[in-house]
């Protein structure tokens, strides 16, 4: 499909999840990419760190790409750059600190050369692809849990897109400066076609909260536990929290030590662009643990759970950070769905050698980055959009976020999902098509469909176990050999073997006059073992069968 004289809305990814963020405007010919995010992967896809959206829609129309806009550094918007980008062969635009991480991602990736970078270190409008693009677009500065995150304002010969990527109300945001009120007043005034809006936290009845407020719960918890050692673990992403524990460690009379490599290429990154100035300077870890108890505060990543990140290794005792009995963990961060029973098991690790714990549940040490319903209203009153289009959230989520809308007044509201091609204007805005909008995920060094044939086999495999046949040459007196993994039978397991190599045999020989078609042996001896191990196990193993050759 190429858009012709219209504007076209098409999410690839992040509408019917939260995270993966792909979208594309299509206008006069030409699309329009804003974010190129990935996702984290859950057990669903074994031996997977990395989940991305299927670009084979942009890829098959990568001539007509003008440009890649990101709206702030978090993976899930920015993750998949190194995957992808290169291929693209288009422009990446992103402000100084969103730049800074991401080129530190294509130095890494070893396609610096290749990756055209354009650094917006202003709020004038510009142009993706130059002349020959129907869009302008320029950054909206909105509060976020990472500096600089933004909007980004797309105009179009059909009228303005406001597309907020993720975006909270702060009056006291510690980092950046937000656009106020009245900024975003006239905007509205200006007119906007559609709002694509953040779905996150639509169903939070409260608004989100100030990164001011959270200093003053962390000053007044850390300040609690006297002659304690403190350690506070949060997003390493969140410079606004970083900018936060560096004035509570001062206000508390504390050294503070980093623990983690994403917190010091933050902290990095952050300050080579103006934040973090007033940062203290922080204590290695032989330092941090010569310290009186009470003298130190640690800022750890690992607070979802991650079993490589600085917190789980501290909780198992294998990190030259040690915590002991008595000692604190200040979780400052939310628990994202999906890692609640990986936050578990270190919690429980925590618990069972006597550390206390606090979270956000129990005092106010953390607040959201993203929209409560009372935020989203706000803006919908300053922006005044004809469309709503709801982005970035299950599909509850969305459908609830085009309920919010409608009740505050706005026209029109277009409940989409990843795939579906929407036509914003001109006319009556609604799907008019579909197109493929899958997963891809990276498996070890390869990127292969996340429904394809390895991953589906090893989903088969973790869940009911494998079994090898080797046949013995046709006509000789050998045995047949089996070996089984991952049944549950290590006391039968003996047993088990004796019977199926009998049950293999039998239907082998059951073949009389078939027994020289190889396929046949070889299928024959397939169902057999699986026949014997699902009676035996109540399981469907993976067979696989070998013929060994004569002589």
């Amino acid at each position: 499909m190429t858009p012709k004289n219209e504007l076209i809305f098409l999410a690839l990814g992040g509408s019917g999840e939260i995270g993966m963020n792909v979208n594309l405007y299509g206008c006069d010919g030409k699309w329009l990419m804003v974010d190129l995010g990935m996702s984290f992967a859950d057990p669903g896809y074994p031996g997977v760190d990395l989940v991305f959206a299927d670009l084979d829609f942009i890829e098959e129309r990568a001539e007509d790409l003008v440009g890649i806009v990101l709206t702030h550094a978090h993976e899930d918007h920015i993750g998949a750059v190194p995957y992808f980008a290169a291929d693209l062969g288009v422009p990446l635009y992103a402000t100084p600190f969103t730049a800074s991480l991401v080129r530190e991602k294509l130095v890494e990736a070893g396609i610096q050369d290749e990756v055209e970078l354009h650094v917006i270190d202003h709020l004038d409008s510009f142009r993706p692809g130059g002349s020959i693009s129907p869009f302008q677009v320029r950054y909206v500065p909105l509060a976020h849990s990472i500096a600089e995150g933004n909007a980004v304002l797309v105009e179009t010969p059909y009228g303005r897109v406001f597309h907020t990527g993720d975006w909270k109300l702060d009056d006291d945001p510690q980092v950046g400066e937000p656009s106020t009120p009245e900024e975003l007043t006239e905007i509205g005034d200006e007119g906007i076609l559609a709002l694509v809006c953040d779905s996150t936290n639509v169903f939070n009845a409260a608004a989100s909260g100030s990164e001011g407020e959270v200093r003053t719960g962390l000053d007044a918890e850390v300040a609690r536990h006297r002659g304690k050692r403190v350690l506070v673990t949060t997003f390493a992403s969140n410079v606004a929290r970083l900018q936060t524990l560096g004035q509570v460690a001062r206000d508390t009379g504390r050294q503070l030590c980093v623990a983690g490599r994403s917190l010091d290429r933050i902290i990095g990154a952050a300050q080579a662009n103006g934040y973090l100035q007033d940062f203290p300077d922080t204590v290695d870890f032989d330092t941090a643990m010569r310290l009186p108890r009470g003298e130190v505060l640690i800022i750890a990543t690992g607070g979802q759970g991650e079993p490589r990140a600085a917190l789980a290794r501290i909780a198992a005792e294998q990190h030259p950070l040690d915590l002991v009995k008595g000692d604190v963990v200040l979780f400052s961060s939310r628990q994202i769905p999906g890692n609640e029973l990986a936050i578990g098991r270190i919690m429980n690790q925590l618990a069972g050698r006597g550390i206390d714990m606090v979270t956000d549940r129990q005092e106010l040490i953390h607040v959201s980055g993203h929209p409560g319903r009372p935020e989203l209203e706000a803006l919908y009153g300053w922006i005044r959009p004809e469309i709503l289009v709801p982005v970035h959230g299950e599909m509850r989520h969305m459908a609830e976020q085009a309920r919010v809308g409608a009740k505050a007044g706005i026209p029109s509201q277009v409940v989409q999902k990843n795939g579906d091609i929407i036509r914003l204007a001109p006319g009556k805005p609604g799907k008019i098509g579909e197109s493929k909008a899958g997963r891809l995920v990276l498996d070890g060094d390869i990127i292969v469909p996340a429904d394809g044939e390895s991953i589906v086999e090893r989903r088969r495999l973790a869940s009911n176990g494998h079994i090898t046949v080797v046949l013995p040459p046709a006509g000789s007196k050998g045995e047949v050999m089996i070996n089984a993994i991952g049944l549950p039978l290590v006391e039968d397991m003996d047993e088990f073997l004796d019977e199926a190599k009998n049950d293999v045999a039998s239907a082998i020989a059951r073949l009389k006059g078939r027994s020289r078609e190889p396929e046949a042996v070889l299928e024959a001896a397939r169902l057999a073992a699986r026949r014997a191990a699902r009676r035996w196990s109540g399981k469907n193993p993976q067979v696989a069968v070998l013929a060994m050759g004569a002589g």
